[in-house]
């Protein structure tokens, strides 16, 4: 195996990691519903961690999370998809280069788990918050974020609703196919929770208040609270699982391009002096 398929093995790896993840958070948010606590991604590995072989199953998908960091990396500091230079295509490798960071912290995580490793101090969204807010201009950097998110969900949904997403499939999107339904729902369900976790951003910076930026737990609460809330609270849950069944369809169909060396090195800022 070369070097290229061990990538493409990596990443997909990675995206299989994800599905789970989701899986997850999807069931812990329909079993919370009616038992209590949190739904969201370090609580999904924690569930996780308390099964049979739980250990082995957490580093796995840490190590099959890295992959899919690495993955990411390559999508948005090496164009690995191919955007266009220009603003449009930069927006789009700065939300990857996002998404990077954001999945290094769950892979570190749960191999931290994996290995009983402390992991420490606050996580997940309003974690994110309290740091961003205690820099200089954090109230207007938690906004900024908060917008960031708005757009990604906004995007997200979008890339469901206009079946964006087959452009980099070995699959034909315009058939409405198992794979293709279940995709549309999926991010739409995501699309819709990434712009309430920005909104919740948005409201901590107008009230400097870090606390009130909350997670995927928090907007599943509050569409809870919404009137038919149990409703759309189980059409949201089961839309989560369905986008862990998207990054299954990623695992299998995704086109993934290797990028060589010196593709990479000549995306890079310094590399474009050279």
């Amino acid at each position: 195996m070369n070097t290229r398929s061990k990538f493409q093995l990596l990443a997909r790896a990675g995206y299989g990691a994800r599905g789970i993840v989701f899986l997850m958070v999807a069931g812990l948010a329909l079993f919370s519903s009616f038992a209590g606590g949190k739904a969201d991604t370090k609580s999904a590995l924690e569930t996780i961690l308390q099964q049979p072989f739980g250990r082995v199953w957490i580093a796995l998908i840490g190590i099959g999370l890295a992959g899919f960091v690495a993955w990411r990396l390559a999508q948005s500091l090496a164009n690995a998809d191919g955007q266009d230079d220009d603003m449009k295509g930069y927006a789009i490798r700065a939300a990857l280069f996002g998404s990077a960071v954001t999945y290094a912290g769950l892979a570190l995580t749960s191999l931290g788990m994996a290995f009983q490793m402390s992991g420490g101090g606050s996580s997940g969204e309003e974690g994110l918050a309290a740091w961003v807010m205690a820099q200089p201009f954090g109230r207007y950097l938690a906004g900024i974020i908060g917008i960031g998110f708005v757009i990604g969900g906004v995007i997200t949904a979008m890339k469901g609703i206009k079946r964006k997403f087959g452009r980099y499939l070995d699959l034909d999107a315009e058939k409405n196919s198992p794979a293709v339904l279940v995709s549309i729902y999926g991010l739409v369900a995501r699309g819709a929770v990434f712009a309430i976790i920005g909104v919740f951003f948005l409201y901590a910076a107008f009230t400097v208040d870090p606390q009130q930026a909350g997670g995927m737990a928090d907007a599943l609460a509050w569409v809870h609270e919404l009137p038919f809330g149990g409703i759309i609270y189980a059409i949201v849950a089961l839309g989560l699982a369905a986008f862990g069944i998207y990054n299954f369809v990623e695992a299998r169909y995704r086109r993934i391009s290797t990028p060589a060396v010196h593709d990479m090195t000549r995306q890079l800022p310094l590399g474009r002096f050279n």
